[in-house]
């Protein structure tokens, strides 16, 4: 590396602002309806944070509690589980399951003293990528507000 190239390195890193904190959130979201809502969002350039870490399950009704609380322990900062609206899940009825898991899951993190607030879930379809978007944008706001998630009380 040149001493140019170094001296211009090092300015750069001198004039550049920290970085504001954004809150990490990880979305479990099924295949058929909310992960290809996510897709149009992405398709149409809907702004939302890009440290959402998206992960596709077959259905929201396979989402497992211990999936959220794997979210958490890797410091995520917030988990949102996103499904099919009901009546329109493609394996007939795993949003009811979905629904079901939830209130346990919610429990659960009542339980372990985990905001409740660090967790939402929400029905989303395939052709809702602007509310896809919206509810990213929502949940990132209110986490903001609570704060980085720095494990169980």
């Amino acid at each position: 590396m040149s001493e140019e190239t170094t001296v211009l390195a090092e300015e750069k890193d001198q004039s550049a602002e920290p970085q504001k904190w954004q809150p990490s959130i990880l979305a479990i979201l099924c295949n058929w309806c909310s992960y290809a809502g996510a897709d149009l969002a992405g398709s149409a350039r809907m702004q939302y944070p890009e440290t959402v870490r998206i992960v596709r399950v077959p259905c929201s009704g396979r989402t497992d509690p211990m999936f959220v609380l794997k979210g958490f322990q890797r410091g995520f900062d917030g988990v949102m589980v996103l499904g099919c609206h009901p009546g329109d899940c493609h394996y007939a009825k795993g949003n009811y399951y979905a629904r079901r898991r939830i209130a346990l899951t919610q429990d659960l993190l009542k339980s372990l003293g985990i905001a409740p607030e660090r967790f939402h879930f929400e029905w989303v379809s395939a052709s809702e990528g602007n509310r896809f978007a919206a509810l990213i944008n929502e949940f990132t706001h209110k986490l903001e507000e609570l704060g980085p998630f720095d494990g169980v009380a």
